[in-house]
């Protein structure tokens, strides 16, 4: 199948497109410099805020996978629902089969955060025009250059103590980025797939500082987390900002989601694509030895 990754280089993305070549799809990797790509797939000029651009890539695709988002931008819900937008038109203008699309989990009774509501909001703008969507969503992905679990691993190694908001506290259900790309790659082979919603997650339940701390544990260090009844979004952002590298419009974004559940309410995927999904503990250990193999290659 002749398959378009928007995102290609991205952190799901650069993974995305070996595992879909290996499965011997033929890979257009969307991206706005292609001369500067060097991932797997041929690279072709795209932008999801250029309508026109689009249109040129969707040329002779099937199907198409959308993997893009604007966190760090203050208005992302904005940027995000205009590139779903343009997308969702391009592809029926090209008579696109399907669009995969990677979400994020959250129950919809709950109050949403400005993240996630954004990320439902793609959702339905992208099913829109009328091409199939199929949607996974997936909570805490862990896997090296993922923003979550970046912000996860440099707590924990800059910091023997922290104080943080009540969100330590909230279940989520973390998932090893390979078997995120083993779903995504896989939905495109069972047809019963299209035009639905599946969620995603590890054999897992766990708090964020359940998380934490296991991940000091693995790196042999002391964790001391005091949660505390105020702290703001927008304090914690700023102090996410000093002691990681994650900007303060992001983390203010992944701060405010980490008030809502994130666990799995249905695992109808796990019965249709059939494997055992990474422990949180394993997940952990081969995003480090994913991070250190690329220190020695520098």
């Amino acid at each position: 199948m002749r398959v378009l990754v928007a995102g290609a280089s991205g952190f799901v993305g650069s993974r995305l497109c070996p595992a879909l070549a290996e499965a011997g799809h033929e890979v257009l990797a969307m991206t706005r410099h292609p001369a500067k790509y060097r991932g797997t797939g041929e690279p072709v000029r795209g932008d999801v805020a250029d309508i026109g651009s689009l249109r040129d890539a969707f040329k002779t695709v099937e199907a198409a996978y959308y993997l893009v988002h604007s966190l760090d931008s203050a208005d992302f819900q904005r940027r995000d629902a205009d590139a779903a937008r343009g997308f969702a038109r391009a592809a029926a203008e090209a008579g696109v089969r399907r669009i995969v699309y990677l979400g994020g989990l959250g129950d919809d009774a709950d109050s949403l955060s400005e993240h996630l509501a954004s990320r439902r909001e793609v959702e339905r703008l992208l099913a829109e025009t009328g091409v199939p969507v199929t949607v996974l969503r997936a909570g805490i992905v862990i896997g090296h250059g993922g923003t979550s679990w970046e912000l996860t691993r440099q707590l924990v190694e800059h910091l023997p103590a922290m104080i943080t908001p009540r969100w330590v506290g909230t279940r989520t259900q973390p998932i090893a980025l390979a078997d995120v790309v083993r779903y995504l790659a896989a939905v495109l082979e069972h047809p019963e797939t299209e035009a639905r919603t599946f969620d995603l997650g590890g054999p897992e339940v766990l708090t964020y500082r359940d998380m934490l701390q296991r991940l000091a544990a693995i790196e042999g260090r002391l964790l001391v987390i005091v949660p505390v009844p105020l702290l703001s979004p927008r304090l914690s952002s700023y102090w996410l900002s000093l002691v990681t590298d994650i900007d303060a419009t992001t983390g203010r974004a992944l701060i405010e989601s980490m008030g809502n559940e994130v666990v799995v309410r249905d695992d109808a995927i796990r019965r249709i694509v059939e494997f055992e999904p990474m422990g949180y503990d394993d997940a952990v250990l081969q995003a480090l030895g994913e991070r250190a193999k690329q220190r020695r290659a520098k």
